[in-house]
C-alpha cells in the first residue's frame, strides 16, 4: 500500500457526467421520449465540441455550465412549443419517466458498491443536484441512500470551484480535503480541488469505466 491510499479515507463524486451520463450521451433516447424527430438535438458537447460553440463559450469561462443548460432547456421546450425556463423541466421531462439505470452509469453503482463495501466514506458533490433535477427526482434514484453526504449548492449556493465547496463538503464527511478524492468531468472543478489539497481524478467521459479505475486504485481497490 502507497502512501496515497493510507491517507484516502472518502470519495467525492460530481454526479451530472460522473455518476450519470450526459444528458448528450442520451440524446437518442430524449428525442424518443419528447417525441423529437431522430437527430433534432444537434449540439453534443465535449463529444463534439468544435460544432458546439456554446459549449466552447461555456469552456472558456464565458458563460457558466448553469447558462449554457438553461440555453439549451429553452431551445428543447421551444422545438415542443412550450416555455421552458429552468433545467428541471428539460430533466425531468426526459429522465423523469424511465429507470434510473437507463442514464446512471452501471460503472458508478458498481465503484459505489465497492466503496461502500470497504466502508469508505463517500459524497456528492454537485453545483446543481436539485436546481437541475428538481428536488423530488432523488426520492427515483435508490443508490443515493449509500451516499454520507449530498453537498448541492442549489442549497448552499457555494459553486465549485470555490474552496469552501470542497472543504465544507470535507467536513461533513468528518474528514481533511487532504484525506479526499474528488471526481469531476470539468477541469476548471478538478483544479479548485487540487488548490485545497484534495487527491483527484479527471473523469473522462468517454471513458468512464478507466477514470473509476483511477479512482479506485487511489485507496488500493
Amino acid at each position: 500500500m502507497n502512501d496515497t491510499t493510507k491517507t484516502c479515507k472518502g470519495l467525492i463524486l460530481d454526479f451530472g457526467g460522473v455518476i450519470s451520463r450526459t444528458l448528450f450521451e442520451t440524446h437518442a433516447q430524449t428525442e424518443r421520449i419528447l417525441e423529437l424527430k431522430a437527430g433534432s438535438l444537434d449540439w453534443f458537447g465535449p463529444f463534439d465540441p468544435s460544432n458546439d460553440p456554446l459549449w466552447q463559450s461555456m469552456q472558456r469561462d464565458e458563460i457558466t455550465e448553469r447558462d449554457y443548460w438553461l440555453t439549451r432547456s429553452r431551445g428543447v421546450g421551444t422545438m415542443l412549443g412550450e416555455n421552458w425556463s429552468t433545467m428541471a423541466e428539460f430533466v425531468q421531462r426526459a429522465r423523469g419517466n424511465g429507470d434510473y439505470k437507463d442514464f446512471i452509469r452501471p460503472e458508478a453503482l458498481n465503484a459505489v458498491s465497492r466503496i461502500k463495501t470497504a466502508k469508505i466514506k463517500i459524497a456528492v458533490l454537485s453545483n446543481e443536484l436539485d436546481l437541475f433535477y428538481g428536488a423530488d427526482f432523488r426520492q427515483t434514484l435508490p443508490f443515493l441512500e449509500n451516499f454520507d453526504v449530498i453537498e448541492d449548492a442549489t442549497y448552499s449556493q457555494i459553486l465549485k470551484p470555490a474552496a469552501a465547496a470542497y472543504e465544507n463538503c470535507a467536513e461533513k464527511l468528518g474528514l481533511k480535503p487532504q484525506e479526499c478524492v474528488f471526481v469531476d468531468d470539468q477541469k476548471r472543478n478538478i483544479e479548485g480541488a487540487n488548490a485545497v489539497g484534495m487527491e483527484t481524478v479527471l473523469f473522462d467521459v468517454h471513458n468512464p469505466a478507466k477514470s473509476y479505475d483511477q479512482a479506485l486504485a487511489l485507496f488500493g481497490l
